[in-house]
């Protein structure tokens, strides 16, 4: 027989240690501290004596809502068309103008005319915030850019759509662009395409956070999503010595708040191939056009 610690009791035995973890982790996200404990092949969940009874309570109610969630129907997430379509032009445009600006292609810097500055910017050069997500500073950089941005781009086009995706990506990521430049100072560039590749990150947040009819969540599961946005955005947004970490930050935020709006959208306009057709020509005509206006501008001014 288990002798329990001084002042402390056993409120649940389990055979998974799995669970007696899950519900340790349960009872300390409630302010019930509690530890385990291994007995004879089995485990034990041990709580203050003076916790004791609402830690029952707490995990008989967790575990009826787990036996309820259990026979509920599970929830399905639909998915569309265009997701590989659009980060293979995703892809395209961005070693496109990498060929382009290499090349000096028509005589034009390319790097001048389509970097994101942020005193340019707010001077009304709007189309620079779509031009920067382009222009990269060597093979390493664009090369991070293409595996992430196909990456979430690919879930992103598979939960909204190819063509509404990438245009709520490219928004978003214009967005962001033009949030960073408000923030800092006038001299202030930025170029690369991960601010859009991190909007493409917020615009999965948001579908995740979505709510749906089915199975009840609890706080922790229901908020899972985001948590897990903020710890990608922790190991992949903030290092390296020329990140723009404002940039990533507005790009994710944009993302998440755009991205609600097309997770919002009805079904059968997601699944409408009108819809998603119409929805890619009109972000990669944003692209264009603010290139052919930055470009004309620039060559105005040799």
């Amino acid at each position: 027989m288990y002798v329990p610690p001084p002042d402390h009791e056993v409120v649940c035995e389990t055979n998974s240690r799995g669970e007696a973890a899950e519900l340790r982790f349960v009872l300390e996200s409630l302010g019930v501290r509690s530890k385990i404990q291994q007995f004879r092949g089995g485990w034990l969940v041990l709580v203050a004596s003076d916790n004791a009874s609402r830690a029952v309570e707490e995990i008989a109610s967790y575990q009826r809502e787990a036996a309820e969630q259990s026979t509920e129907r599970p929830v399905v997430v639909p998915t569309y068309d265009g997701a590989l379509f659009g980060v293979s032009v995703y892809a395209g445009v961005l070693m496109l103008v990498a060929v382009l600006m290499g090349r000096s292609v028509f005589g034009f810097d390319w790097w001048m005319a389509g970097q994101m500055q942020a005193g340019l910017v707010m001077g009304g050069q709007w189309w620079r915030t779509v031009t920067a997500l382009t222009l990269h500073l060597d093979p390493g950089h664009i090369g991070s850019n293409l595996v992430f941005g196909c990456v979430f781009g690919l879930m992103a086009g598979r939960v909204l759509g190819g063509g509404v995706a990438w245009l709520v990506i490219v928004f978003s990521g214009a967005l962001g662009n033009l949030v960073n430049a408000m923030l800092q100072s006038a001299d202030h560039t930025s170029i690369g395409a991960s601010t859009a590749v991190f909007s493409a990150l917020g615009v999965l947040v948001s579908h995740a956070l979505q709510p749906r009819s089915g199975p009840r969540e609890n706080f922790l599961k229901r908020w899972s999503p985001l948590i897990g946005g903020l710890v990608i955005f922790g190991f992949t947004g903030i290092g390296g010595e020329n990140t723009d970490v404002t940039a990533h930050a507005t790009g994710l935020l944009a993302g998440l708040m755009l991205g609600w709006v097309g997770a919002a959208l009805p079904s059968h306009w997601l699944g409408n191939r009108r819809v998603q057709q119409a929805s890619g020509v009109a972000a990669l005509m944003l692209v264009v056009i603010a290139w052919a206006v930055g470009l004309t501008l620039a060559g105005s001014q040799d």
